[in-house]
């Protein structure tokens, strides 16, 4: 009998130690650094809803307001968060450069410490080194898929909105020269046209100015069959207003995401509870579309990027904290990014040789 007895206690106690160890394992935290509501509201949401789908798991962080002139600031809130033992991993999307510093300190300390950028700006070589793995728009290869995506939407001209200084940017360079040879490829017509610079001299009114007057001329010139596409974000408001009223066709905007350009445009009223409800957000888009006659010839992303990346890298942290997931490859990011985006999304190694950056682009809706 006393054997008995001390064989059940032994038991008992396995179990307990088990069941614990089991609580103590899955009782690990995520951390998610953003930039704050005002600087960068995809990003803030975006990680908002990460804290609400699980609730006590995850620690948010937001970064100065000013950060180019904080970023000390910055890089100690970080380290905080790598200072943290039940914090098993820390997802930053915060489009800012210079915290690569953090992430090496952290890593020097915290070898097991599981890092997702999505995306910072420091060096890519560099950040391959420290980052578990790096996630970024692919705005290089939607040279190819805006004006593919126009043509299937009935574009027999496509038009490029921009200015001087954003030419002088390598990324945007390569993009136009992209939708000029693709355009090429789809039988379209390619017009570039260049407006005021709003850099330099009065702002955005005069570029503002200019495509109030000049795309009526161009849809006159060249039909409502034209694709109009600008690079810079304030010209989003004018050009879907337009293609409310002139039928031409709005493939997607230079930062492609439900709330750039059509709120103010179609003047929609987003209540702060269906803020970061892209379901709603989206039926209401399609609907004031339809209302105007323009079904099937606005586009744009879903869901915006700064607001897919909180969640689809922390529910890769997750799954690769639990041993679901092995390793970050191309066969295990679509699925994740499937169910996070609600459409399909699409990978690209960011350079031969990083098998841990990836750019992404995202399946569209078409209202």
């Amino acid at each position: 009998m006393i054997r008995n007895g001390a064989l059940a206690l032994v038991g008992l106690f396995l179990t307990l130690f088990t069941v614990t160890g089991a609580m103590a394992a899955d009782n690990y935290k995520i951390g998610i650094v953003t930039p704050t509501l005002s600087a960068s509201e995809d990003e803030f949401r975006g990680a908002v809803r990460v804290s609400e789908k699980y609730p006590g798991r995850i620690k948010h962080i937001s970064l100065p307001e000013n950060y180019s002139e904080e970023q000390e600031t910055a890089i100690t809130q970080i380290l905080s968060l790598g200072d943290d033992p039940e914090v098993k991993a820390i997802v930053i999307c915060a489009g800012y450069s210079g915290i690569l510093p953090a992430i090496q300190k952290m890593k020097t300390k915290r070898p097991e410490l599981l890092i997702i950028t999505a995306p910072i700006w420091d060096d890519p070589d560099m950040m391959a080194k420290y980052v578990d793995l790096s996630l970024d728009t692919d705005w290089v290869a939607r040279g190819r898929s805006i004006p593919a995506k126009a043509k299937n939407m009935g574009a027999k001209t496509f038009i490029h909105y921009s200015f001087p200084t954003h030419m002088a940017k390598e990324v945007l360079a390569k993009r136009r020269d992209m939708m000029k040879e693709t355009c090429e490829k789809e039988g379209m017509k390619f017009v570039e046209v260049s407006t005021p610079d709003p850099t330099t001299g009065a702002g955005a009114s005069p570029m503002l100015q200019f495509l109030q007057e000049d795309i009526p001329r161009q849809i006159a010139r060249y039909g409502q069959d034209t694709a109009i596409f600008g690079t810079n974000c304030p010209m989003q408001d004018v050009i879907i207003a337009q293609a409310l009223e002139l039928k031409f066709i709005m493939p997607e905007q230079c930062c492609p995401t439900p709330t750039q350009g059509f709120p103010a445009a179609m003047e929609l009223e987003i209540s702060e509870k269906d803020a970061g409800n892209f379901d709603v957000i989206n039926a209401t888009i399609a609907k004031k579309a339809a209302d105007a006659g323009v079904t099937g010839r606005l586009s744009t992303w879903p869901v915006p990027v700064g607001y897919f990346f909180p969640e689809f890298s922390t529910e890769l942290a997750m799954q690769k904290i639990d041993g679901k997931l092995k390793t970050f490859n191309l066969a295990s990011l679509q699925p994740v990014a499937k169910e996070v985006a609600g459409v399909d999304v699409h990978f690209n190694a960011m350079k031969p040789g990083l098998d841990n950056y990836y750019l992404i682009i995202m399946d569209s809706i078409i209202y």
